[in-house]
């Protein structure tokens, strides 16, 4: 897993993270990744420092300078892993309220979504499987939809 610093055209920033560098790449191009805050799916990643330590790095510290330095250090982060399980939690709540209060209705999601917008069938909550394609159709005929949301743990 991969966690870029990203920021929109509209100089919004925030964080995602990706199954790797060419996951991203591939969801930009498909304009997946967007905005949370705006919404806008013209998206950069941002610059960001690597936190990659080495134990050369280590050792070349004299031990009062790490220990000044440490804790600054470790505060920014635990606070990120707080909001990070938080985002993660709220996430897995929402997700778990769809399927719980909407019918999975699989591969036919474009169909049913259309017959339900077109007037064919009753309105009701549904979530199911479309391809990007599909899905920017359905946008295209003014069609609201929106990807459910999946973890990281998801995929173990």
């Amino acid at each position: 897993m991969i966690r870029y610093a990203l920021r929109c055209d509209r100089d919004h920033e925030f964080e995602s993270w990706f199954q790797s560098s060419t996951a991203y790449d591939s969801q930009v191009r498909r304009k997946l990744v967007t905005c949370p805050i705006c919404g806008s799916a013209k998206v950069d990643k941002a610059i960001m420092a690597p936190r990659v330590v080495g134990k050369k790095g280590r050792a070349a510290q004299p031990p009062e300078a790490a220990a000044t330095t440490a804790p600054t250090q470790s505060a920014p982060t635990s606070l990120m892993m707080a909001q990070e399980r938080e985002l993660r939690a709220k996430l897995k709540e929402l997700r778990d309220h769809i399927v719980k209060n909407a019918d999975n209705v699989g591969d036919r999601f474009a169909n049913e979504a259309r017959a339900m917008h077109y007037g064919d069938k009753e309105h009701r909550p549904i979530y199911g499987e479309a391809s990007p394609d599909e899905a920017k159709s359905l946008i295209d005929e003014g069609i609201e939809v929106s990807p459910l949301p999946t973890l990281p743990e998801d995929r173990n």
